[in-house]
């Protein structure tokens, strides 16, 4: 039989607080996957038959955190188009990452995102939600990139690389 990578849909939410800026992470707690508890992500998850992408990413950031976005970044820009019996929507992510070994075959588009709301304290899938401040994030990073997910190493070494030239 013949399987077929999952699409998934990513945040990188931004605020900021007191004049400097924070992202969210959280620890990834997944029953299924033992081995993958604990290690930082961001908040994210798979898209739905026929889900508009940008409702995915409201949907699982809401589940996940507790937090309403308010904003992502590039979806003023998108554009659906209707014909043949097909809506499509056609957007550009900041950034994208694909499992190609591993537990499951995934792959993940990352947006920037800006949200309110109130954080949760855990879920069935998380723990230990939080603000971050790009400096502590970029520190974690050098000292142990091993402690994060592996499909959101990259996406958030890039986007800190994009914050380091702005």
């Amino acid at each position: 039989m013949e399987l077929f990578t999952i699409p998934s849909a990513g945040a990188i939410i931004e605020r900021t607080i007191n004049g400097e800026k924070y992202v969210l992470i959280q620890e990834r707690f997944k029953e299924s996957l033992p081995s993958e508890n604990g290690l930082l992500e961001i908040p994210g998850g798979k898209i739905r038959e026929y889900e508009n992408i940008y409702d995915c990413l409201r949907r699982e950031v809401e589940e996940e955190t507790g937090l309403e976005i308010t904003k992502i970044q590039g979806e003023e820009e998108s554009i659906i188009v209707e014909y043949c019996g097909y809506k499509v929507l056609n957007y550009t992510p900041f950034t994208c990452a694909q499992n190609i070994e591993g537990y499951y075959p995934v792959m993940v588009e990352v947006f920037i995102c800006e949200a309110r709301g109130n954080l949760l304290t855990h879920t069935n899938e998380t723990k230990n939600i939080r603000w971050i401040s790009l400096d502590k994030l970029r520190s974690l990073l050098q000292q142990n990139e091993k402690s994060f997910y592996p499909m959101h190493l990259i996406q958030l070494k890039k986007y800190l690389n994009l914050e380091r030239r702005r």
